[in-house]
């Protein structure tokens, strides 16, 4: 698989690992400029990390949903082009907006992912969806947002089966997830995301 360019592999500390060019966020090692990507920390570097073939390929329109304090929106923000991020909770927002400082292609949003018409007037057409949420209903989610997608856009989405359910099988789960996903979407990968993640799967995508 091609790395996204603004990706390379680089050493750090005796190891190779993937690496962006940006201002450290989360404590992660720097060597040259260029910053770790730490993939147990991130469930679109564990996809990198994995083979999963993300469609990303540098210097995209991106619209991340799950944002959270901006581990990862960083490393996305650091290779492609403009890129919104979607977070609902106040308080890592306020780490969000401090990433975003030293990043002028990263548009922190103060929103819910699961009400996408809150954001549409701010929010253009995008290459690629990249998706980590932590609630009930991720598929609802991504059909909910691929309003803003191009036809020959990619979902990029990783599944938490703990909060979808926490008491069924997680295979179950996904199962159900890529079933309602369906509804708007074709699948063209799935993959799980052990050994960095526990019950989580990586899901690529286009739309229908």
């Amino acid at each position: 698989m091609t790395l996204p360019d603004g990706v390379e592999r680089r050493r750090f500390d005796g190891a190779e690992s993937l690496a962006t060019q940006g201002e450290p966020v989360y404590g992660e090692s720097v060597e040259d400029g260029w910053r770790r990507w730490v993939p147990e920390r991130s469930k679109l570097g564990a996809m990198l990390e994995l083979g999963v073939d993300t469609g990303l390929t540098g210097g995209e329109t991106v619209l991340y949903l799950g944002a959270a304090s901006g581990t990862t929106v960083s490393h996305v923000a650091d290779f492609a082009g403009p890129t919104y991020a979607v977070e609902f909770a106040a308080r890592p927002t306020r780490d969000l907006l401090d990433v975003a400082g030293d990043r002028d292609r990263l548009f922190p949003l103060l929103k819910d992912a699961r009400a996408p018409e809150t954001y549409a007037h701010v929010v253009e057409p995008v290459d690629a969806i990249v998706q980590d949420v932590a609630t009930r209903g991720q598929a609802d989610v991504a059909l909910a947002n691929r309003r803003f997608l191009k036809d020959d856009g990619r979902l990029s989405m990783a599944v938490k089966a703990r909060s979808e359910d926490v008491t069924r099988d997680p295979e179950d789960v996904f199962d159900d997830v890529l079933e309602t996903l369906e509804a708007g979407y074709e699948i063209l990968e799935r993959r799980r995301l052990e050994p960095y993640h526990d019950d989580h799967l990586a899901v690529i995508a286009r739309p229908r």
